[in-house]
């Protein structure tokens, strides 16, 4: 078990850390609640997994080979990711109880985020390189256990979310909470491409 240890230490620091999945799910939860988040918790947190088993059975090789298709990726993915800050940013300024009138993001939503975003793969492809073979662990252990690292990690960003709402008194202080989220989610993304 030791030798796992130093990969469980990257995997919470890759779970725990701002980024663009993280951000969704706690403005998601400032919104519309922990509920709401939860399909958002699980999309991401699957992908993430999905992703460094993907990439530890040889789709990182792939990828290292064709460089363009990185690129591509990288765009689609900030491309992607600016839309969301937008659609969040121009959100409804008051926290939604009628869910027939807006909904909350689904699971697929944070799952395709995963998918287009470089720094899910960037994690994968280092959890392969670096910690395969000096974890001694198969790809499958190592996206489980990912895995079981990610959900508390998203679980507590969305709890600072619903903290953040309870703290919102007004719909002008809502209005600017949504709008530094899209912001932050939108900067999240084309800084992955060009860091």
């Amino acid at each position: 078990m030791t030798h796992l240890l130093p990969f469980l230490l990257f995997a919470f620091v890759a779970s725990i850390t701002p980024g663009p999945t993280n951000l969704l799910a706690m403005s998601n939860s400032a919104r519309f609640g922990l509920r709401a988040t939860l399909p958002i918790i699980a999309g991401g947190c699957l992908a993430s997994a999905g992703l460094v088993l993907a990439v530890g059975i040889g789709l990182g090789q792939t990828l290292l080979e064709v460089p363009v298709a990185a690129q591509l990726l990288g765009w689609a993915g900030a491309l992607w990711l600016t839309y969301l800050g937008w659609q969040i940013a121009h959100a409804p300024a008051e926290v939604e109880t009628d869910t027939h009138t807006a909904q909350p993001l689904s699971g697929w939503v944070a799952a395709l985020m995963q998918l287009i975003n470089p720094k899910p793969w960037t994690v994968a492809l280092a959890v392969v390189s670096v910690f395969m073979a000096s974890a001694n662990a198969p790809a499958w252990l190592l996206a489980l256990l990912f895995l079981l690292m990610a959900i508390p990690c998203m679980l507590l960003w969305a709890w600072l979310g619903m903290q953040a709402q309870a703290r919102l008194n007004s719909p002008s202080q809502l209005r600017r909470f949504n709008q530094l989220m899209g912001l932050l989610l939108a900067l999240s993304g084309w800084l992955g491409l060009l860091g």
